[in-house]
């Protein structure tokens, strides 16, 4: 990331919240300056170091660097996306299965995905894996088709997208650090705000490093899907059950 990258972030969160804006304490001596702040946020994510690591060399406390990562987050994200209207979190409730990929899509509440693969209709969507998954239907593994000239579905295509999200996602641990890391403990509301500002990041870096002139992809937004609230919880409880159990359906 180019210096002047890097106060892109910067400027924009002192603006939002003075934590990061150098101030004088109560007998007049300067606190930490806010580039101090942020140097030690970007270490962690670069670097993956602990937080009391970061004292040696940013000459602030573990305490400081963890409130400053924290802000951090949630700031980038902020004014990022959430100011610009282009993200919506996806987040089910604590109390539902381990796995929360398909949280939504068990409450009823995700995107409609309509499509027909070899005269058979999907209602569906669903992730690209290996063998290590299990069969889910919302989990598509590789298919072992032979390829034909007149194929009109072409199976090699499933395994060529598979392998350009795993090296998207190699791309982020190789830049930041700390997503190589475990995550097991981690709650996944935390994980959620640690992994937007890193694709944000890394697509500012992508785009600064681009051709300008390079033609762009028009995409169309999906629309929010509609959802018929049930009033009986019970009745709410079975459909969520129904879902849950399509999901997992071979």
């Amino acid at each position: 990331m180019g210096h002047a990258l890097f106060l892109r972030p910067f400027d924009a969160i002192q603006g939002h919240d003075n934590y990061f804006v150098q101030r004088r304490d109560g007998i007049g001596k300067l606190g930490l300056s806010g580039l101090q702040k942020v140097t030690a946020v970007f270490r962690m994510l670069a670097y993956g170091v602990q937080e009391d690591a970061t004292d040696e060399y940013i000459k602030i406390g573990e305490s400081t660097t963890l409130e400053s990562l924290k802000r951090f987050y949630h700031l980038v994200v902020d004014i990022v996306c959430i100011g610009n209207g282009k993200i919506s979190q996806q987040l089910g409730e604590d109390n539902k299965p381990a796995s929360h990929l398909f949280a939504n899509l068990a409450d009823g509440k995700a995107p409609p995905a309509n499509y027909l693969i070899k005269g058979k209709e999907y209602n569906m969507s669903y992730y690209l894996a290996d063998g290590m998954y299990p069969k889910w239907s919302t989990l598509v593994q590789s298919i072992h088709v032979p390829h034909t000239p007149k194929s009109n579905f072409l199976p090699m295509k499933q395994e060529i997208f598979r392998k350009d999200v795993e090296r998207a996602f190699v791309v982020l641990q190789s830049i930041f650090a700390i997503v190589a890391g475990p995550k097991c403990l981690w709650n996944k509301k935390v994980l959620h705000d640690i992994i937007t500002p890193y694709i944000i990041m890394h697509n500012m870096i992508a785009e600064e490093e681009c051709d300008v002139n390079a033609s762009i992809e028009e995409r169309v937004e999906v629309p929010s899907p509609k959802v018929e609230m049930v009033g009986d919880d019970n009745a709410r409880f079975q459909e969520f059950l129904a879902r849950h159990r399509k999901i997992k359906d071979k």
